[in-house]
């Protein structure tokens, strides 16, 4: 169970610093072995060997690193002033999933007024460099990562996982109307599969190619039926683990389709003016309707990241959450 966010928001480091790469090794080999001990009935508590391997200690052991608890899942076990623990705090929820429990978790980088690009669609960079090395070991963490149109349109992303250690996850381009030529530097690469999904009735009879991505084809329909098919098929692939990492029209989709288990908000120390919106969802009349989940607060450099659980237990009273004092200077 995710805890009640403090006032005061967690630190997570960049990948240069030595705490931080030992933390993150941590984390990719928890989510290299969860599968194995999901299908185990016990609990167990990991050091992690020279090998970037985890070893098996002891219950209650003094050097245990982290912790596997059957139908928990990972938890850290270092202090809570340990310069590892925050990323480990952050990064274990996903590590935690499996085939048997899987995830999908969103991702938006905003301005301080809301946005994630200008009018232009520039949007490199709205959050800093480490939230940009943030969405690099989500990339490595999960089995599949998901961009619109719209992102591989104004970014030309490659999606690899180029500025951490890590594997790099299937890649999808998700483009029902297919807007999309075959110029961006996704389809040309050939290294990394790829993904590139669009209404059926689009795909052209003996098809199967755009570049170097596979084409899939949806069934013609309303886009939340659109990322139904997309998520359905990625589990039917073996994708436990689905990062949906913009844009805004895309992660609002999964959103409204309650596709997914977290959405992680990073806000920026910027102000816009006006451009193109993050989240977008059909009006609420009530406050009292709107989605007000369970969060977590993190710092990275000068960004904020809300790590938000949308699970169904995971929803409560705006107050219940304010465990600390009501001000706290946290930089």
């Amino acid at each position: 169970m995710v805890q009640h966010a403090s006032a005061a928001s967690t630190p997570i480091s960049g990948s240069s610093e030595p705490d931080a790469d030992l933390g993150w090794n941590i984390a990719l080999a928890a989510a290299s072995c969860a599968g194995r001990l999901a299908a185990t009935d016990e609990s167990a508590a990991f050091a992690i060997g020279e090998n970037g391997q985890l070893r098996a200690l002891p219950q209650g052991d003094p050097d245990a690193l982290v912790g596997w608890r059957q139908g928990a899942g990972w938890t850290p076990l270092v202090p809570a002033d340990d310069p590892r623990h925050a990323l480990l705090d952050l990064y274990l929820p996903i590590c935690s999933a499996t085939a048997a429990k899987p995830i999908t978790v969103g991702h938006l980088g905003l301005s301080l007024d809301g946005f994630i690009a200008t009018h232009s669609g520039e949007s490199q960079f709205v959050t800093g460099p480490e939230n940009i090395v943030h969405l690099h070991r989500m990339r490595a963490l999960c089995d599949a990562v998901i961009v619109g149109a719209g992102t591989v349109a104004a970014d030309n992303p490659l999606l690899t996982t180029r500025l951490v250690p890590g594997p790099n996850p299937l890649r999808v381009v998700f483009d029902p109307a297919r807007r999309l030529t075959a110029d961006y530097r996704i389809f040309s690469d050939d290294a990394v599969p790829t993904w590139y999904c669009c209404e059926q009735s689009l795909i052209r009879s003996g098809e199967s190619q755009v570049g170097a991505a596979r084409i899939i084809g949806l069934e013609d329909g309303p886009e939340g039926k659109a990322v139904t098919d997309v998520l359905r098929l990625l589990r039917e692939h073996g994708c436990a683990r689905v990062f949906v990492e913009g844009g805004g029209v895309t992660v609002s989709a999964f959103l409204e389709a309650n596709l997914l288990d977290r959405l992680q908000m990073a806000i920026a120390p910027l102000i816009i003016g006006d451009g193109r919106p993050g989240i977008r969802l059909p009006a609420r009349a009530n406050l009292g309707d709107c989605l007000r989940p369970r969060y977590r607060v993190f710092r990275m450099g000068g960004d904020v990241l809300f790590d938000c659980e949308l699970s169904a237990d995971a929803h409560q009273d705006h107050h219940a959450q304010l465990e600390t004092p009501l001000v706290t200077r946290v930089i």
